[in-house]
């Protein structure tokens, strides 16, 4: 039971980070493009992620066998390239299209990835809980409430956005599979080398980007490149040890609830009520998929 909360409260934490990016990467897209802002934050978190591992390594003496150092390095290689690859597809999808849809159409088309985990769950042959299906269409309301602004239809880059949604879903997912296998750290500081290489690739095919305006984006790219990629991710593959995948994906929703307080706090940006029955129905949602109800006979 600690363990549980333990780790929902790192997923409690992760969101926060995540819902407080939008604003870095929002102001980002002032200075450079999206595939130069994912390159650059990728890289910081890897670099700010390798005095953990080596404090880690020389701080734990290593009893591991030459057999066992073996089988977790494949593993670790494996879980960095997986986590990296699915990662890499929903950041560039979301941070791309951010440039051509409102940032409350994108926050609710890219918080679909709630209702992603589910399916690819049940099509992977796991059973759901009745008050885990009413948390998510509950936090799917909460969502449209809190995100959904009026005005137009749905254009390519909408479409497209569900992409990067369904890969964040699979990005939970394969993190689920992977976190009891390598550790955390090494784990997350793999994965974001991956997303930066590979981001580098799209930066410099279709960008064309400077060291003056990624100096003058220094403070969205320490953001999210520290915070948002090397502590959050980390807490992410920390806290999905003990939780469910479905449950781990409706209290990362809560990522657009401090989202729209964090554009409140920072941006001076104002709440209507609409919002603010979005956010009941997400913290509802959250809170009753951690409730466990005793079977009566």
């Amino acid at each position: 039971m600690k363990n549980k909360l333990l780790a929902n409260f790192a997923l409690f934490m992760t969101a926060f980070i995540w819902g407080v990016s939008f604003v870095a990467q929002r102001e980002g897209m002032e200075y450079i493009g999206p595939f130069t802002f994912n390159m650059v934050r990728s890289f910081l978190g890897t670099l700010s992620l390798l005095p953990v591992i080596f404090w880690v390594k020389f701080s734990v003496p290593d009893k591991r066998t030459k057999r066992m150092k073996r089988y977790q390095h494949i593993n670790l290689a494996r879980a960095g390239i997986g986590c990296g690859l699915a990662l890499f597809t929903a950041m560039s999808v979301q941070q791309y299209c951010m440039q051509y849809v409102t940032a409350g159409k994108a926050g609710f088309i890219s918080a679909l990835y709630i209702i992603f985990v589910p399916i690819i769950s049940v099509l992977m042959g796991q059973k759901l809980e009745k008050q885990i299906i009413i948390s998510v269409i509950l936090a799917t309301i909460g969502l449209y409430l809190l995100c959904y602004k009026s005005g137009g239809g749905f254009n390519v880059y909408d479409l497209v956005l569900l992409v990067g949604a369904f890969f964040y879903g699979v990005h939970i997912l394969v993190v689920n599979y992977y976190s009891e296998k390598v550790h955390p750290v090494k784990a997350s500081c793999v994965q974001f080398f991956v997303v930066g290489v590979l981001s580098a690739v799209l930066t410099f095919l279709f960008e064309h980007p400077s060291m003056s305006s990624i100096i003058d984006c220094r403070v969205p790219l320490l953001y999210a490149g520290v915070l948002t990629c090397s502590i959050a991710y980390t807490l992410q593959i920390y806290g999905q040890k003990n939780t469910l995948p479905v449950i781990a994906s409706i209290i990362f929703s809560l990522e657009s609830v401090f989202a729209v307080l964090g554009g409140a706090v920072l941006l001076h940006e104002t709440m209507v009520p609409k919002e603010i029955f979005g956010c009941i129905f997400v913290i509802t949602a959250v809170i009753l998929s951690n409730l466990k109800f005793e079977k009566q006979n």
